[in-house]
């Protein structure tokens, strides 16, 4: 992996940051031709991203092409058709102490944009938010995972071939890349990641006042009520949680169970990942040695304080496998409730009573996800009111992420900001507020000092009744 020097690091930022002030007056049709070209390299290149997927994650062809490429053309597209009305300014609506004026929303690029990318989804965390950045106008730096080498240097070539280096450039390389990149002043960073490198992401930003969207994780809780339909809830759970051998920031981190279905949940857990997951050529690698050593050191510390295996926990050190495994019987200070597992583990607990899950879930992070399965309206709406996550989905898993119509993103721990769709397009845009003024006399001036009689009436009858 050829990576680039402080200095280049620099000069590039600059012309980045000079064309960014070009495009402000960017086209409908500059940004569509944009999109559309790089629609066109996807689709023409749909088997060499599969290669590189597969090489870096030994990721299934058919799940690249649903949770990477898919996911990405539908952005392209859904901005394509949408980018016109998008880009209109917003006329606002005139009160009576603004009568004589039009005002607006007008939306403008940030400028200069960074996009930090992680490894467990290398094409789609990458580009996605590309594509916002695109529509909203704005020049953009993107330094994808060291992790997953083959998708990054593919990423580098797609870029070098549809874009200028001043339009979209990416900076291949580790931490003193990012370092690098990270002291400049963008005028936006997107950053897909674990809380604690958002934290110092965010911390690097406020050097320079930019503004940030920081997509993190934690630990997203998934509650089977006893009336729910049980196979159905389990097909949906090994399906989420396993896919990408669990790497996947918005998969089941932890299941709270009624313990009247406990046992029937169990059963159908592992009908349904050995039908799915059970073949080879179905389920994915861990991305490297380190991040398996972390997934067998979870498992260890559960099992020292008395965690059961239910099904799985076979671990291939050799070619970092390492089968879905659901433990039971999880003591509430093992590690693996505390830190998000990014791992094909998911901890079983019980519960009895759905305001002792409210409670549990309360006293952790707010997650990034958190899904209910149940047939009763009063569990959805006390889940629902009574705890925070960035998303809720009931009676299904992880598919809100790829919702064209929703805001994606955390709370607080588990993220900052909003993307995908028109939201994506927001978080790259300035809202530009502008008011126009007619000439002569206004109601502003109506209230001007010096204060006579008159004034401090209308003054009054103001604060009383506007």
């Amino acid at each position: 992996m050829d990576t680039a020097t402080q200095s280049q690091i620099r000069d590039l930022f600059d012309q980045v940051k000079k064309h960014s002030i070009a495009l402000r007056t960017s086209t409908l049709s500059d940004r569509k031709d944009h999109l559309n070209k790089l629609e066109k390299w996807i689709l023409n290149h749909r088997q060499e991203i599969q290669e590189a997927v597969f090489n870096d994650l030994q990721k299934p062809r058919q799940e690249t092409d649903l949770t990477e490429i898919f996911v990405v053309l539908s952005e392209i597209r859904k901005a394509r058709k949408n980018l016109k009305s998008w880009m209109m300014p917003k006329q606002a609506q005139t009160s009576i102490t603004y009568l004589g004026t039009k005002a607006e929303t007008f939306y403008e690029p940030k400028g200069a944009c960074l996009i930090i990318a992680p490894w467990n989804y290398p094409f789609q965390l990458a580009i996605g938010p590309l594509v916002s950045a695109i529509a909203a106008g704005n020049s953009v730096i993107i330094k994808p995972s060291e992790f997953s080498e083959n998708t990054s240097e593919l990423i580098q070539r797609m870029c070098s071939e549809l874009f200028l280096p001043e339009e979209v450039s990416v900076v291949l390389g580790a931490i003193d890349e990012s370092q690098e990149l990270l002291s400049l002043p963008f005028d936006h960073i997107f950053f897909t990641g674990s809380p604690q490198v958002g934290k110092i992401v965010m911390t690097a930003a406020a050097k320079h006042l930019a503004s940030v969207t920081l997509e993190l994780g934690g630990k997203s809780p998934t509650i089977v009520d006893k009336s729910a339909n049980i196979k159905d809830a389990a097909q949906k759970i090994a399906w989420g949680k396993w896919q990408n051998a669990g790497q996947v920031c918005i998969a089941p981190d932890y299941l709270y169970v009624h313990e009247d279905v406990k046992e029937r949940l169990i059963e159908e857990l592992i009908v349904q990942s050995e039908k799915m997951y059970g073949q080879r050529e179905t389920y994915g690698a861990i991305i490297s040695r380190e991040h398996h050593n972390r997934i067998n050191d979870l498992m260890a510390d559960a099992i020292d304080k008395g965690a059961d295996i239910q099904f799985g926990g076979k671990s291939e050190r050799d070619n970092l496998r390492f089968t879905p495994t659901l433990l039971s019987n999880v003591s509430k200070d093992s590690r693996i409730l505390e830190e998000e597992i990014f791992g094909p583990i998911l901890p079983l607990l019980i519960y009895q009573n759905i305001e002792d899950v409210i409670d549990f879930i309360n006293q952790k992070p707010k997650p990034l996800a958190l899904y209910v399965f149940t047939n009763k309206k009063s569990v959805i709406d006390k889940v629902k009111k009574e705890t925070s996550a960035g998303m809720m989905t009931i009676n299904d898993v992880v598919l809100q992420f790829a919702h064209p119509n929703l805001p994606i993103g955390g709370v607080n721990n588990s993220g900052i900001g909003k993307a995908h769709g028109h939201t994506g397009f927001i978080a790259f845009s300035n809202e530009k507020a502008i008011v126009k003024q007619r000439k002569g006399l206004t109601m502003a001036k109506t209230v001007y000092p010096p204060y006579s009689a008159f004034k401090k009436f209308m003054i009054d009858f103001m604060v009383k009744y506007f």
